[in-house]
């Protein structure tokens, strides 16, 4: 297996994280669009590394608390696991399958048994980035700090990590065991980070991660409104789909696409590269489940924006998409 080291490098944070400067989200591998395609998955994920991905996301979340996404991972990336980083997530209560991605649990002790857990499923001895999926308002976040400060001490992690977390979250959790990494929502469709958080990280020196940062596949060009996909696909409830946001949004993607294409490139890059301009501390996750995908987006990393060009992208998407991200029971507390 090849191993193309042309994709340019970021540092993410100030505690020594470097990583390729587009990395792989894998939730969609086993969740939330349609049936699962593990070999799909894997074969995606190599091919990642094949170009020079070198930081792969999952999460206890991703499988359900079956381990699934962890086992997916860790299997595709047995042959160079010490060439890359690994990401993974605690955070949430799976113990009631109806409540899942809802019911949140950073108790230190459940931290601990998330961690073991993901250590076995994804058959390494460290996990790099360790993530609070969520923060949970029963948990101290001094207390969620100082626990993956002490897997830390015990080699069992690299990196703590925060996800959706809030500037004051952000300042407290710092103040107790260095915030290696922010990951947040944040593309073309969805800017709420820029006034609050990312100043906030940036004073820190802690890096950002971007997740959905393709609009959660609506920024690829293969959308349909949602009463067109399946139950079991997020789309089919996203608000950004439903009737009256989707024409909306589907106005502004094909507007994209037209600067997309007299550059030469395809939108998804477009995105990308707009995600990277916005500074040099982030690395976009984007997840795909295919191999083809997987080079178009890595190219981006490639792409050069005009001040033209991004003056034009605010003009056609000025406060990012129309439509709430999550419904209200699922919306991150800050």
């Amino acid at each position: 297996m090849t191993h193309d080291k042309r994709l340019p490098e970021r540092k993410l944070g100030t505690q020594g994280l470097r990583t390729g400067a587009i990395g792989l989200g894998t939730m969609g591998m086993t969740l939330a669009y349609g049936a699962a395609d593990e070999d799909g998955g894997v074969a995606t994920i190599r091919r990642a590394y094949d170009l020079g991905v070198t930081l792969f996301d999952t999460a206890e979340l991703y499988g359900l608390g079956t381990g699934s996404n962890e086992q997916l991972l860790g299997r595709a990336v047995r042959d160079f696991r010490d060439d890359v980083s690994i990401a993974t997530k605690f955070g949430f209560d799976l113990s009631d399958p109806s409540k899942a991605g809802v019911a949140l649990n950073s108790r230190p002790e459940h931290i601990r048994e998330v961690t073991e857990n993901s250590l076995r499923h994804l058959g390494t001895d460290h996990i790099d980035v360790l993530y609070q999926h969520r923060v949970d308002p029963d948990v101290p976040i001094e207390d969620v700090a100082g626990t993956v400060g002490e897997l830390i001490a015990e080699g069992k992690v690299r990196y703590f990590g925060l996800s959706e977390a809030g500037p004051d979250t952000i300042r407290r959790a710092h103040a107790v065991q260095p915030v290696s990494v922010l990951q947040t929502e944040y593309s073309l469709f969805e800017r709420a980070v820029e006034s609050d958080v990312l100043p906030v990280v940036r004073e820190l020196g802690i890096g950002f991660v971007p997740y959905s940062p393709l609009g959660r596949g609506f920024l690829t060009g293969a959308v349909k409104p949602a009463a067109e996909y399946p139950e079991d696909d997020m789309r089919s409830w996203d608000d950004r789909w439903q009737p009256g946001n989707y024409e909306k949004n589907l106005t502004a993607v094909r507007q994209l696409t037209a600067l997309a294409n007299a550059k030469g490139i395809a939108v998804t890059q477009l995105a990308l590269a707009w995600l990277l301009a916005q500074g040099e501390d982030i690395v976009p996750i984007p997840g795909t489940r295919s191999p083809q995908r997987v080079a178009e987006n890595t190219a981006a990393a490639r792409v050069s924006l005009t001040s033209e060009d991004l003056t034009e992208i605010r003009r056609i998407l000025p406060f990012g998409a129309a439509g709430s991200r999550y419904p209200e029971s699922m919306m991150p507390s800050w």
